[in-house]
């Protein structure tokens, strides 16, 4: 029996041995396959989600300049959200009613100042078309700063009046993390406003260069990732930086060629109509011819003077055909390319930062507003760096001094009172001049500037003042205006 037990062992023995062996074999191969079932989920759901949020952004590309920026606004309002939310504590916020609407109001005073610096010559333009808008308006923004000024005070009184005791720590963090997130996230991408109104595609462009840049350094790093590029976002790898960093700048040379052959992105709004576009375009978007000489604007001289030694180790004929080397492009896809440069080089600092912003907070994400992608902010981080950097480059090496109508208004209002109706009629009699306006207009206003500017006869009083308005009125009214067809071919083109 004990034999027979022990041969019953024995044979029993390998086949669990093998049992056992096989089970080991098996249980290793199913975690790396629900990984990669999850890896190629993920992807599938991130790639769904970037068509639609690039679909989107198309849309509110073609509808215009202020709906783009009132998507911007809806952005900062879902980030400083997110923000918010993350510092929130509900059993503290339930024994300060009113005090996140303290927070709101903090923000909407710092748009209302920027928004406001940014697009003001545009207000000037569209509250100018009216006397009633004019009358309501331009005090506002005569004394814009002022204002913005008084609102946030206004908010800090309200502030100091709300602390209640007991909860002073409490308080006191919240508004310091308001004015924080304010200043690290609203302020650098209300920049984006300004370059919008200089054309659309000083917002597109930098904003797709970021994509570009995160879309291919996602690809390169899923298909070729493995080697840890920073602790702070342990997935981010050399190989996708790089190649994000390579695919970027190629995609920047295409994407500024296929772009700035619409005026509809390249020309600027001064207004805040949402009509059709047209304008002279730029130099900056029209093809030039490139040659080493042209290095000069854009290398350091010590690069510079170093070329002609470099090219003397060479054999003459390889030398001759460097210095013969010649490229036509538009200045834009230069300017893009230094772009793209910093969008996959310092802009991705940005997520970095994010990322250590959430492991502070132990989060995943700021919010699952995206798919695939989290919260907005996720999505928005490189480019609040990017905002920063393309608003200095643009007004550094692309703005021309040209003056606009937006901006003599702006420079109009500056002036006296006494000044600016001296104005008027010195314009007045320039447009009449040119035939532009007839004369019946100025015998008009000729009396009422005089008496605005205390040249008239003060020995006839007012009523004589009065008389005067009035008879000039009359004489005006006296005779029509001549028709179109009785004016010569010049006064007909200017009515």
């Amino acid at each position: 029996m004990a034999g027979s037990k022990t041969r019953t062992e024995s044979t029993q023995t390998p086949q669990a041995d093998a049992a056992e062996e096989s089970e080991k074999e098996t249980e290793p191969k199913t975690v790396p396959q629900e990984d990669q079932v999850k890896k190629y989920r993920s992807f599938r759901i991130r790639t769904i989600s970037t068509v639609a949020l690039i679909g989107g952004f198309v849309g509110f590309v073609w509808a215009g300049h202020v709906p783009l920026m009132l998507l911007l606004f809806l952005l900062q309002l879902a980030c400083i959200r997110e923000f918010f939310e993350i510092a929130r504590v509900a059993q503290q916020d339930r024994k300060l009613p009113g005090f996140r609407a303290q927070q709101y109001y903090f923000f909407f005073v710092a748009l209302f100042y920027l928004y406001g610096r940014f697009i003001k010559n545009n207000l000037l333009i569209e509250i100018s078309s009216t006397r009633l808008l004019a009358k309501l308006f331009s005090w506002v923004l005569r004394r814009h700063t002022l204002v913005s000024l008084s609102l946030y005070m206004g908010g800090f009184v309200a502030f100091v009046l709300s602390l209640k005791k007991g909860m002073y720590l409490y308080q006191f963090s919240q508004f310091a993390w308001t004015h924080t997130i304010v200043l690290v996230v609203i302020v650098p991408s209300s920049f984006l406003v300004a370059n919008l109104f200089e054309g659309i595609i000083w917002w597109m462009l930098p904003a797709m260069l970021v994509v570009s840049n995160d879309i291919f350094a996602y690809i390169a790093g899923f298909f070729w990732g493995r080697t840890p590029l920073i602790r702070l976002s342990p997935k981010k790898t050399w190989e996708g930086f790089i190649g994000g960093a390579i695919a970027a700048v190629v995609a920047a040379y295409c994407l500024a060629l296929a772009l700035a052959g619409h005026k509809w992105l390249v020309c600027p709004r001064r207004d805040l109509s949402l009509g059709s576009l047209d304008c002279e375009v730029s130099d900056v978007y029209k093809f030039r011819r490139y040659t080493w000489a042209d290095l000069d604007e854009w290398t350091p001289d010590v690069v510079i003077e170093a070329l002609p030694l470099a090219l003397s180790t060479l054999p003459p004929a390889l030398a001759e055909r460097i210095k013969a080397l010649s490229i036509t492009a538009m200045p834009i896809q230069l300017h893009a390319m230094v772009l793209s440069v910093f969008a996959s080089v310092i802009a991705p600092f940005g997520g970095f930062c994010a990322s250590g912003f959430k492991r502070a907070f132990k989060m995943k994400d700021f919010g699952d507003t995206i798919p695939g992608h989290g919260g907005v902010t996720d999505r928005f981080d490189c480019q609040v760096m990017m905002a920063i950097f393309s608003y200095t480059y643009y007004w550094t090496y692309i703005s021309a001094a040209e003056p606009n109508l937006g901006d003599v208004l702006d420079s109009v209002l500056k002036l006296s009172d006494a000044q600016q109706v001296a104005l008027f009629g010195k314009l007045g009699n320039l447009l009449v001049g040119e035939g532009l306006l007839p004369d019946s207009v100025m015998d008009v206003l000729a009396p009422v500037l005089a008496a605005k500017e205390g040249r008239h006869d003060n020995a006839g009083g007012p009523d004589q003042t009065q008389r005067q308005v009035a008879a000039a009125a009359r004489r005006a009214a006296a005779p029509a205006l001549p028709s179109l067809h009785e004016q010569p071919p010049l006064a007909k083109a200017r009515w």
